[in-house]
């Protein structure tokens, strides 16, 4: 049996011009009512893993991520990847490349995990380490509401 591999399967690294017009998107979703969102950040066996519910009918951008991850997308969404916007749906696994701002929009509840090696003994640490954005990360909001294990190993 011979290796498949999917495009699909992939989320590349974005131009210049396609984080441009996440960020302009960003700029006119942040003038809305914004939906809480809980973190779960787990720091196990030096991967560092982040999960986020989006509530359907919510539309968020991401930070610009500045390391390859492994995301994991659980739901009905429309994301823009690359240079067009998909619809995803049910469970999938995508090997995500460094230089990607994405947007979502939530036709379901969305579960967003992204994972990583790391080396970081703290959340703060992993985040810094993922992106230079990381002030702009809902969990770093006054009002976030982070869920947090770390253990050690």
């Amino acid at each position: 049996m011979g290796d498949v591999v999917s495009f699909r399967s992939r989320v590349p690294a974005m131009t210049g011009e396609a984080v441009a017009k996440v960020r302009t998107l960003e700029t006119v979703i942040s003038n809305l009512p914004q939906t809480p969102v809980s973190t779960h950040h787990i720091l196990h066996g030096g991967i560092y893993a982040r999960t986020v519910m989006i509530p359907a009918g919510t539309v968020i951008t991401g930070a610009l991520v500045k390391v390859p991850t492994t995301l994991v997308v659980c739901g009905d969404c429309t994301v823009y990847i690359g240079e067009e916007s998909v619809r995803v749906q049910g469970y999938n696994v995508f090997a995500a490349s460094a230089g990607r701002k994405q947007a979502f929009i939530a036709h379901s509840d969305l579960f967003l995990t992204m994972s990583f090696a790391t080396d970081a003994q703290t959340v703060e640490q992993a985040e810094d380490q993922f992106t230079d954005e990381a002030h702009l990360l809902v969990s770093r909001s006054p009002a976030a509401e982070n869920h947090i294990l770390i253990t050690g190993e």
